[in-house]
């Protein structure tokens, strides 16, 4: 697709992947939305990368459909969605509650679902239309500690194999990227500090991949990438 054309969603837009996807669809032409949790940081953000902002948590219903509706005002329509919205969680199977173990599968996966969902009715209406979804190298290989995160994105990679095998008769394209470790305040939150940060992957690397996936010509499309750091 031509960016210039692109009408995009980004969840979780605030910061991180988000913040500098926005910021490189922007800079090619694409009109964007993205959306968070806290609207002070929403709209500092949006301000900053002159795109549209709206508070919203896409883990609940009624906050994704205000979303939607907020971008058909804003934008005039929809050809984009970029499920990047998600938080992290580091804890044994043996000390994982169940209250935590439910509180990511929301955040990253039923968010996923909404959105797509939402999305899909409209591309589906039009013809045409893309979803990339944000997953993890956490998906492709799991690790200790990584019970609730990590089925959480695997089943992401699920969602993103139907949506493909349903959408792609409607000329809708359904692409996951699977980045290893980012530096961005994802990880921060979890109070985690990583070794060798200036080899690691940025926010950056991974809004440049998915331009480059939106840009190629709509007669195809790259169904999953995996991204690695070259030597962490």
């Amino acid at each position: 697709m031509n960016l210039e054309t692109a009408k995009v969603i980004v969840t979780g837009g605030s910061s991180g992947i988000g913040y500098e996807t926005a910021k490189l669809l922007r800079s090619a032409g694409a009109k964007v939305i993205i959306c968070g949790r806290t609207d002070d940081t929403v709209q500092q953000a949006a301000k900053e990368l002159d795109v549209f902002g709206i508070r919203a948590d896409v883990s609940t219903e009624a906050d994704v459909g205000n979303l939607f509706d907020f971008a058909m005002e804003k934008l005039g329509g929809l050809n984009v969605l970029i499920n990047n919205a998600g938080i992290g969680f580091m804890g044994s199977l043996l000390e994982t509650s169940v209250e935590d173990f439910t509180r990511i599968w929301e955040t990253n996966t039923r968010s996923a679902f909404l959105c797509g969902q939402l999305a899909a009715k409209h591309f589906v209406s039009q013809n045409t239309g893309n979803i990339i979804n944000i997953s993890s190298m956490g998906a492709v290989n799991g690790f200790a500690g990584g019970s609730a995160y990590v089925s959480s994105k695997s089943a992401m990679t699920g969602l993103t194999m139907c949506w493909r095998a349903e959408l792609r008769k409607h000329n809708v394209r359904v692409m996951q990227i699977n980045p290893s470790e980012v530096i961005t305040p994802f990880v921060e939150k979890l109070g985690y500090t990583s070794e060798n940060p200036e080899r690691k992957l940025k926010g950056a690397e991974i809004a440049q991949l998915i331009c480059s996936m939106l840009s190629m010509n709509d007669i195809g499309f790259i169904p999953e990438v995996n991204v690695w750091a070259t030597n962490p």
